[in-house]
């Protein structure tokens, strides 16, 4: 199994950063390779619904030349799509929405005069994130969206790790969020071996 995990957050010692770590490891333990691209190191242009990239077929060809055509080639070559983000405004941060428009419309061909295929029919996608509501208050939003996301796109939507941030004066990472990451690793790696 191989994982593409993109990074949301802008802090590399952030909230979400620090449970994607044990996730990582958990996933080297049980033989899965992965990538993650931090998301604001990149540049990504806002989707400008020019369909240039639906005259195409072939492959994501997005007509702006930026970052996203890598991403989109660590998307193709992977088997699970990992989403980590904080929830910022009950959704994901400003590079990944970003991001999301562009392969909604890059992957899927059905914006043209003819409709075409999902070019990642089949991938699986997962959502890591961090909030400060209980996550069935802050991270509901995002996950319905991108359950609908799936469904447009054809993607299996294989679950949520989600973790509650109780203020700026607690300590936020602990031994029962890093078991947790572990569990959801052990999961995803379960749900690619399926088929």
């Amino acid at each position: 199994m191989k994982a593409a995990i993109f990074m949301g957050s802008p802090r590399k010692k952030g909230n979400t950063a620090q449970c994607l770590t044990p996730f990582c490891e958990e996933l080297s333990r049980s033989g899965a390779a992965y990538t993650v691209t931090w998301l604001y190191d990149k540049t990504i242009s806002p989707c400008i619904a020019c369909r240039g990239c639906q005259k195409d077929w072939s492959g994501f060809n997005c007509v702006i030349a930026d970052d996203m055509q890598d991403i989109a080639v660590q998307v193709m070559d992977s088997d699970l799509i990992v989403l980590a983000t904080p929830i910022y405004s009950w959704y994901c941060t400003a590079p990944m929405k970003a991001m999301l428009d562009r392969l909604v419309y890059g992957l899927n061909k059905y914006y043209g005069e003819e409709v075409g295929p999902s070019l990642w029919a089949g991938k699986r996608l997962a959502v890591f994130t961090t909030c400060g509501y209980k996550p069935e208050h802050g991270a509901d939003l995002f996950v319905a969206g991108m359950r609908r996301y799936c469904n447009h796109s054809k993607l299996t939507y294989v679950g949520l790790f989600a973790e509650r941030h109780l203020g700026y004066n607690t300590v936020f990472m602990d031994e029962k969020k890093a078991d947790h990451a572990r569990q959801f690793a052990r999961d995803m790696v379960q749900a690619c071996s399926l088929g």
